[in-house]
C-alpha cells in the first residue's frame, strides 16, 4: 500500500494539451475520487497513473518510486474498468486467479488469495459459475476480486458502475465503500457521478478541461467551494445561481424582486454578482415573481421547478406533503447567511 504523488503532470496529444500541470498528493490508504463532466480529463489522468497513457511532462510517484516512464505491469497498480473484461470460458475462480497463474505463482498461493478475495466480496457461492450465469453486479465484483488477488499498492477504478442499473449502482457503491474499509488500500476512483464522489471519497479532485479546480474532503467542497463550477457540480440537485447587481453593501436580485445584504466583500457599485443558493435553503412564499412550472414528488420531498420572467430556472426542495398547484405564481425567500456569492465576471467566490 502506497500513496501517489503527481508533480506538474502534463499530457499532450500532438500540439493539443489535455492535462495541464496537475499537482496532487494522494495519501497512503486514502480513497480519492476524480470527478468532473465528460471530457474533463479524469480518465486520462487515471490512465497516466496506471501507465496506460504516456506522461508528456512532469513526474508521477507511487510510494517512493518514480514510475513516470515505468511499464504499467511494473507499477504495482491494479485497474478495474467500466467493462468487466472477464473470460467467458473461465469460471469465477479461474478469472480471479488468471493473472497469478500467468505469472507462475504456486497453485496453493493462488487458491489462498482467490479464497480471501472471494470471502471479502461474498463470491463463495459463485466460484464455479461462468460469467454468463452472473448478474452485472456480480461480474463487477469478480473484476474487483481479480484486482484484489494481485495485491497491488494502488487500486484504480475507471467508472466501474456505469454499466449497472440504478439499484445495482447503489448496492455496488456500498460494496466498494465496505471493501475500502476492510482492506484499507489506496484507491483512486473516476466518476462523472457526484453522488458516488460524495459518498465514497476521503478526498475529491474536481477537474474541468484538464485542470484541477479544487481538491478537498467532500463536505468541504460542498460547503466551501472556490468557484461557481465546483459549487454547481457538487450537490444534487445543483445549486441555484441568481443574477444580481451590487448596490452598496447589498445585492439586488431582479428575478426575485428582492435586495439582500451580502456578508462578503463586494465588487464596485453596479458590478454583476451571482448568488448561489441550494434548493433546500429556498422557501416558497406568497407572491408573483415566479411561475411554478413543474412539481416532482419523490415521497418525503418534492422538487419545485420555478421560472423567472426571463426564463431562468430555480429549483426548490419542499416537503412532499405540501399542496402547491402547478402554474401558480409564487415568490421565494432565503436567509442570506445560507447563500454563497460569486463574481459575475470571473465566477470566483467572493469571501
Amino acid at each position: 500500500m502506497s500513496g501517489v504523488t503527481l508533480n506538474n503532470a502534463v499530457k499532450r496529444y500532438g500540439e493539443t494539451q489535455v492535462i495541464h500541470n496537475v499537482d496532487l498528493q494522494i495519501d497512503e490508504g486514502e480513497f480519492c475520487v476524480f470527478v468532473g463532466p465528460s471530457g474533463c480529463g479524469k480518465s486520462t489522468l487515471l490512465r497516466m497513473i496506471a501507465g496506460l497513457e504516456e506522461t508528456s511532462g512532469g513526474q508521477i510517484n507511487i510510494g517512493t518510486r518514480d514510475v513516470t516512464t515505468m511499464d504499467a505491469s511494473d507499477r504495482g497498480v491494479a485497474m478495474v474498468f467500466q467493462t468487466y473484461a472477464l473470460y467467458p470460458h473461465m469460471t469465477v475462480e479461474e478469472n480471479m486467479g488468471f493473472g497469478l497463474r500467468m505469472n507462475g505463482h504456486p497453485k496453493a498461493e493462488i487458491k489462498e488469495k482467490v479464497g480471501e478475495a472471494s470471502r471479502i466480496l461474498k463470491l463463495d457461492d459463485y466460484l464455479k459459475r461462468k460469467p454468463k450465469a452472473l448478474s452485472g453486479g456480480q461480474r463487477q465484483r469478480v473484476a474487483i476480486g481479480r484486482a484484489i488477488v494481485r495485491g497491488p499498492e494502488v487500486f484504480l477504478f475507471d467508472e466501474p458502475l456505469s454499466n449497472l442499473d440504478a439499484e445495482l449502482r447503489v448496492d455496488m457503491r456500498v460494496e466498494i465503500a465496505r471493501l475500502h474499509k476492510e482492506i484499507g488500500a489506496t484507491m483512486i476512483y473516476v466518476t462523472h457521478d457526484q453522488v458516488e464522489a460524495m459518498t465514497l471519497a476521503d478526498k475529491i479532485v474536481v477537474l474541468r478541461a484538464g485542470r484541477v479546480e479544487q481538491v478537498g474532503a467532500p463536505m468541504d467542497l460542498y460547503k466551501d467551494p472556490d468557484n461557481k463550477f465546483v459549487a454547481g457540480f457538487i450537490g444534487s440537485p445543483s445549486m441555484n445561481f441568481l443574477h444580481g447587481v451590487v448596490e452598496g453593501d447589498q445585492v439586488h436580485i431582479p428575478a426575485l424582486k428582492q435586495t439582500i445584504p451580502a456578508p462578503v466583500s463586494l465588487p464596485q457599485q453596479g458590478a454583476p454578482v451571482l448568488v448561489g443558493v441550494r434548493p433546500q435553503n429556498l422557501n416558497i412564499s406568497d407572491g408573483d415573481a415566479l411561475l411554478l412550472d413543474i412539481r416532482e414528488r419523490l415521497g418525503g420531498v418534492a422538487y419545485d421547478y420555478l421560472l423567472t420572467e426571463s426564463g431562468e430556472k430555480i429549483v426548490v426542495e419542499t416537503s412532499g406533503d405540501e399542496e402547491i398547484p402547478e402554474r401558480s405564481r409564487v415568490s421565494v425567500t432565503f436567509d442570506p447567511s445560507n447563500a454563497l456569492f460569486f463574481d459575475g465576471k470571473t465566477e470566483n467566490r467572493l469571501r
